[in-house]
């Protein structure tokens, strides 16, 4: 159990300083929704990779195609979660 702990407190971690609003959100003009929203949707496929690159990591006790296919299918819905919330 102890072997969990330390990848998911990172992932936690690295979920709260990828998740602090970007300085662009202050602005209502139209250029500036566009760079929120894009660097949105690149801090979701990061942050959803990361995760998920750990999860499949401990869901298949270090195999790499587990691993492998944790980073993209959090990538991916990393991705999507952030582009719903444009």
């Amino acid at each position: 159990m102890r072997g969990i702990a330390a990848p998911i407190g990172i992932a936690a971690v690295a979920l709260v300083a990828f998740a602090t609003p970007g300085a662009a959100d202050a602005h209502h003009y139209r250029h500036a929704h566009y760079y929120s929203c894009q660097h949105h949707k690149v801090v979701g496929t990061v942050v959803g990779g990361v995760t998920g690159g750990v999860i499949g990591n401990l869901l298949t006790h270090g195999h790499g195609p587990g691993t492998l296919i944790g980073v993209g299918v959090g990538a991916v819905a990393g991705h999507q979660i952030a582009k719903h919330n444009c």
